[in-house]
């Protein structure tokens, strides 16, 4: 316990080259499992899918990632459908753990790979149906993918090889997606969210609003081809990348309110869909609801000191809100308070990150549990919960704050994006790019970290021989007993 407590206080947490070192011998202590996979190109989300079998060690189950190539015919832009196998609770060995940073991992494995018109920026699904998937590009549009349904495009050496004549003229064009969302203005790259329960999408843009489709509405009769209509021929010959004769639908709702780039959107976890929040380059973070209209319905104007990059709704506790911004901040909103201005409606600022914050996302397992992704390489888990609480013991008091319940020190450059897995308690997939890497890591953290202390401890004095390297006296034998088996057990090991 006490070496798990010192892992976890971290010497200086702003640094994350100086603290890589020490995090990787760490790693068997930190975490229940971890794999590390190099990507041959950056990838600026990832997002977990369906679970498509379990077995008695691990389960496979689909991951989404985009792939940033140099947009050349041989290596275009694409999104990355891979099956990846995740190793159950209190299997993997503690040698199983290590890596090498250049290292791709036996449990990802590349399904399919769909070519993006653009890059692909964000990356969202639908749960009633994770293989439908929506995508943000730089561009005004946005789209919706049935991965299942998509054909498999090659790219690379190997797909120069296996066209041939006028199918050459072919390669890197651009997949057609099965639906695109139009309405923006401006390119929307970022913003972006679908609802859990139904078909709804949200979106914000460099046109400073906030829209919403539901996807439903293909079906409804509001469905119409690019070909008839004129403004959508005039935003497809701003983006040349579209492609053409794509199915596109246009937006139920439009908000306006903010007056700069709207960077990240979030839907109420119970309101079907009625109410959403938003953050921008403005400083603002704003609460928009359908039945009052196109104008916010609340506004927290100087939200942040600087743009707000990201926010979140928790779907445990309706009430609140969570915040990143470019201010280096992740801040606590309840939207009880709502009511006040500036300041008195934040909870609570978690200040660990020393660069600009990328994203936050709420834990589906417990309430009060959110993790903050950042440019400086640190993937941060908090506790609410445990905001004014005094430190355990001095290993803790030295960690920092007590909200701080773990730091995922493996990315040695910025967080891009992060997500808890629905269907794996406390597993999360991140991806980071930049100088130190273009990686995917799969992790759980020790959940002896996160339990009760008086569970922890009673855990670790069922195994207190073991940790400690101490081996039981075996029992007196009875005179006259045979000694059978001797030699087999003095040669056995310890138990682990």
């Amino acid at each position: 316990l006490t070496a798990l407590a010192s892992a976890l206080a971290m010497a200086n947490p702003t640094d994350i080259h100086a603290d890589y070192a020490r995090w990787k011998t760490l790693v068997p202590f930190l975490y229940d499992w971890f794999a590390h996979h190099r990507l041959v190109w950056p990838s600026l989300s990832c997002r977990w899918g369906a679970v498509l079998e379990r077995n008695e060690f691990k389960h496979k189950q689909r991951l989404y990632l985009s792939e940033q190539t140099d947009g050349s015919a041989q290596y275009p832009n694409t999104l990355v459908v891979t099956n990846v196998d995740v190793v159950k609770r209190r299997v993997a060995a503690a040698e199983h753990l290590a890596f090498e940073e250049e290292s791709r991992s036996p449990f990802v494995k590349s399904w399919k790979k769909i070519i993006h018109p653009g890059e692909v920026n964000k990356i969202r699904e639908f749960e009633a149906r994770p293989s439908l998937l929506v995508t943000h590009t730089d561009a005004p549009e946005l789209f919706v993918w049935d991965t299942e349904t998509q054909p498999h495009r090659k790219t690379g050496a190997s797909a120069a090889d296996a066209l041939r004549g006028s199918e050459a003229d072919r390669a890197g064009e651009p997949s057609k997606p099965d639906l695109a969302l139009v309405g923006h203005q401006e390119n929307a790259e970022f913003a972006l969210a679908v609802r859990r329960d139904a078909f709804e999408v949200a979106s914000g843009g460099k046109d400073a609003q906030v829209l919403l489709w539901n996807v439903e509405d293909h079906d409804g009769g509001s469905l119409w081809r690019l070909s008839g209509v004129e403004n959508v021929e005039n935003a497809v010959r701003k983006s040349p990348s579209r492609s053409p004769r794509a199915a596109a639908l246009e937006p139920r709702h439009r908000f306006k309110g903010h007056t700069d780039t709207v960077e990240d959107v979030a839907f109420h976890p119970g309101s079907s869909g009625r109410e959403l929040c938003s953050v921008a380059c403005d400083s603002a973070l704003m609460f928009w609801d359908t039945r009052r209209g196109a104008k916010p319905a609340h506004a927290v104007f100087e939200a942040h000191k600087d743009d707000l990059h990201t926010v979140d709704w928790s779907a445990l506790d309706d009430r609140l809100v969570v915040t990143g911004g470019a201010d280096a901040a992740v801040k606590l909103w309840d939207t009880r308070k709502l009511g006040a201005t500036g300041a008195d409606c934040c909870v609570h600022t978690f200040a660990l990150h020393s660069e600009g914050i990328t994203t936050v996302q709420w834990c589906p397992d417990r309430r009060g549990v959110f993790a903050s992704g950042a440019e400086d390489g640190y993937l941060n888990v908090w506790d609410a919960n445990r905001v004014g609480a005094k430190s355990e013991s001095p290993e803790r008091a030295r960690s920092g704050a007590p909200e701080i319940l773990f730091q995922h020190a493996g990315h040695r450059t910025q967080v891009s994006d992060f997500q808890w897995n629905p269907h794996d308690p406390w597993t999360i997939a991140s991806v980071s790019s930049g100088d130190g890497g273009n990686t995917l890591q799969m992790w759980r953290m020790n959940d002896l970290i996160y339990r009760a202390e008086e569970e922890a401890l009673a855990e670790l004095e069922k195994h207190k021989d073991a940790i400690c390297g101490v081996k039981r006296a075996a029992p007196e034998e009875k005179e006259g007993e045979e000694k059978v088996g001797e030699e087999r057990d003095a040669a056995e090991p310890m138990v682990e």
